[in-house]
């Protein structure tokens, strides 16, 4: 049984949580809270395998908490959002501090069936998730020194950069985008999210690397030193004109569950680039992208992923990997440096 803690100042909240995780066959409650204060005796004293927190609290607020959590005793997060642009910010944040995952305050408690089963998919999704202490010191930015003797690779023009990532790929995308030089192909980026959040989370990048991080935009020309991420809620595609690409953003069906999907982006970047393409995967749950990473190596592209170690939850480098399309497999803080050495001659 998944046990489950639900903090949160909202009594209509809590009791809507609270009879979510009640219903589900593989979950307990453990106990609500109005807010981390009061939660604190209850963690020591039995500690839950998931909380559910939110960002806006009295007394201590969700993220000081979460940085707290993290430090001293690392348990399994999901955040409870609220759909503004604050909320978006904060989210983003918590997502960088240690949270496996997040979802947003429902506007109505009308006809919740299919909310509260996605949110016990993510409470399930979480349960699973490697978290560990975090010292949140900043991640430097600009490339990561390289190693004398360590091997370039003279990549054909027209290359790109293609990156996948799920639950965990926040955090994993801090770590790696600010360590890359301005001097990279165009980067182009499917991390599961939901509608109204990926902008904050592009500017909050954008912040802190040397490269150009952006929302992606449907008619795009993807220029060399940028990264574009896929928006919540559609999906990013890549095709090529001339002697370059343009980027593409449909409201096509989900694949494997999930808009913007990596399965898409991939096929069309093996489209469009073909051996010129370096695609990696990073963490998350799930199997979206493992076919077409797999079809991105028969036409001659790199294909990374990251380690299991590393990872927050293994599912989709692991079956990555199991379908054959992995070359490389790294651990997250080599990433940085791997994709430099891979793309270094190929920008200049």
């Amino acid at each position: 049984m998944i046990k489950v803690l639900v903090i949160d100042d909202s009594a209509v909240m809590r009791g809507f949580l609270g009879r979510v995780v009640g219903a589900q066959p593989d979950m307990e409650l453990l106990g609500v809270a109005s807010d981390p204060l009061f939660a604190i005796e209850r963690i020591r004293r039995s500690p839950p395998d998931v909380i559910t927190l939110d960002v806006e609290m009295p007394r201590m607020n969700g993220l000081e908490f979460l940085r707290k959590l993290m430090v001293l005793r690392p348990i399994p997060v999901v955040m409870v959002s609220s759909l503004t642009r604050e909320g978006a910010d904060a989210t983003v944040r918590a997502l960088e501090l240690g949270a496996v995952d997040f979802f947003p305050k429902p506007s109505s408690f009308e006809g919740l069936d299919a909310v509260g089963a996605e949110i016990a998919e993510k409470i399930r999704t979480a349960s699973q998730a490697r978290v560990g202490r975090h010292s949140w010191a900043p991640v430097d930015s600009g490339p990561v020194p390289l190693q004398p003797g360590t091997p370039l690779t003279a990549a054909t023009a027209g290359a790109l950069v293609a990156v996948g990532a799920s639950t965990g790929g926040v955090e994993a995308l801090r770590r790696i985008l600010p360590r890359l030089p301005a001097a990279m192909p165009p980067i182009v980026i499917a991390q599961h999210m939901l509608p109204g959040f990926t902008q904050s989370f592009a500017a909050r990048l954008d912040a802190l690397c040397a490269l150009r991080v952006q929302e992606a935009q449907d008619g795009q020309v993807a220029q060399a030193g940028h990264a574009y991420i896929a928006p919540g809620g559609r999906h990013l595609v890549v095709v090529r004109r001339g002697d370059g690409y343009r980027l593409r953003l449909t409201d096509d069906a989900p694949v494997n569950r999930h808009r913007p999907s990596v399965d898409t982006l991939f096929q069309s970047v093996g489209e469009a680039a073909g051996h010129a393409a370096t695609a990696l995967m990073l963490t998350g749950m799930g199997a979206d992208g493992a076919s077409a990473m797999l079809g991105l190596r028969r036409r001659g592209a790199t294909t990374l992923a990251q380690d299991e170690a590393s990872s927050v939850v293994f599912g989709m480098p692991r079956q990555a990997i199991a379908l054959g399309g992995v070359q490389e497999v790294l651990a997250l803080d080599d990433i940085a440096a791997r994709l430099q050495a891979l793309c270094l001659r190929a920008a200049a």
